[in-house]
């Protein structure tokens, strides 16, 4: 079961908040970094972007690998052996 984390942030004159430490801790992220907001009805998910988009990168590949023929680790060193000598292993 996940810790569950309340916490508050004032909203500033420009929209700005100041993210939490524990939220930040939670969402590594530090700062430059990014977060994704995601609205749900009356709701808003943050994520930090760099997780969120390995996420919908990986949902997009999913069964991209068997549709190449890759179904082991095999597969994939012959194939990447073929990509730099033209011939498998």
């Amino acid at each position: 079961m996940q810790n569950i984390i309340v916490d508050n942030a004032k909203v500033m004159a420009k929209g700005q908040i100041t993210l939490p430490k524990d939220i930040r801790d939670i969402l590594r992220v530090n700062t430059g970094d990014r977060v994704t907001l995601v609205s749900e009805g009356d709701r808003v998910v943050m994520m930090n972007s760099a997780i969120y988009a390995m996420k919908v990168l990986q949902k997009e590949m999913q069964g991209e690998a068997e549709k190449a023929g890759l179904h082991s680790d095999d597969d994939v060193i012959d194939m990447i052996m073929e990509m730099r000598y033209g011939e498998k292993e």
